[in-house]
């Protein structure tokens, strides 16, 4: 395609729609990656697509039935988390197997289900930009107030059980929060691209960030920048935009070993040099 149709009015509320999500979603994997629970990120995610097309097999919206199913999962967790990561892996191939038998038994679900798996962000629409902005909203109101009790129950969790506060509370509303993000996301860039915008920004940032606030930073600006990447060169070889974001992202984490490995070999060198001038000293 030309890159100037990248400028046409209909490219607008896509690249909006996406927009949200790779500024949200890497936020919420910080959290998760804190708490060592990534993995119930991709099981949510195959759960939303599964809901998705349940929906739009019921004749609801298909973000409607996502948001039905992951919220369902995620008010379970607590339970599914006793297993560890087993159950959220069981989680996830229940919620595949349940996708792929209503695409192959229901042929109204089939161009959905190719939009939830190839990630076909360019034929989002304003309903779920709407579904986006709102959110947003949510995020932008509840996940100040909630990091300071995740950030607090994590590393002093001692303190936490002093002053008489529950835990479960504050986790289930963040386990709500994540299942809403992905299930919206999932119906716009697909099941891998929603997973890699929560796992791979927070996984560079969790290694280089100098601090909390900074790791949440370079996790946004990772994923912000990953996406426009992948939006522009998916629009121009004219390719499903999920795929192509996941290899940008796997790229960038790549490109972030062989920064730290040169970051750690012009250490060594430093250290060999000043130990050399020493001794000749």
């Amino acid at each position: 395609m030309s890159i100037t149709q990248l400028f046409d009015p209909m490219f607008r509320l896509p690249l909006l729609t996406g927009l949200i999500f790779a500024a949200l979603l890497p936020l919420l994997g910080m959290y998760l990656r804190l708490r060592e629970e990534w993995l119930a990120a991709l099981a949510l995610a195959q759960v939303a697509a599964a809901g998705s097309l349940a929906g739009a097999i019921l004749g609801i919206p298909p973000q409607a039935g996502a948001l039905v199913c992951t919220c369902a999962a995620a008010a379970c967790k607590g339970w599914i988390a006793q297993t560890g990561n087993n159950g959220y892996a069981l989680l996830m191939i229940v919620g595949w197997a349940a996708a792929i038998l209503m695409l192959a038994n229901v042929p109204i679900a089939e161009h959905l289900g190719h939009a939830l798996f190839d990630g076909q962000l360019y034929f989002t629409d304003i309903t779920h930009l709407a579904f986006g902005g709102a959110f947003l909203i949510v995020v932008a109101g509840l996940l100040p107030w909630l990091s300071r009790k995740l950030l607090l129950e994590r590393m002093f969790a001692d303190f936490f059980r002093a002053s008489g506060l529950s835990a479960r509370k504050f986790h289930l509303i963040f386990d709500l929060l994540v299942a809403a993000g992905l299930a919206l996301a999932t119906a716009s860039i697909g099941v891998m691209g929603a997973f890699g915008l929560v796992f791979v920004p927070s996984m560079i940032a969790y290694r280089i960030g100098s601090s909390w606030r900074s790791a949440l930073w370079i996790a946004t600006a990772i994923s912000l920048v990953a996406y426009a990447a992948s939006f522009l060169l998916a629009f121009m070889i004219d390719q499903p935009f999920g795929p192509i974001l996941v290899l940008v992202l796997a790229l960038l984490v790549v490109v972030g070993y062989l920064i730290q490995a040169v970051a750690r070999a012009s250490k060594s060198c430093a250290i060999a040099v000043e130990n050399k001038t020493r001794e000749r000293a």
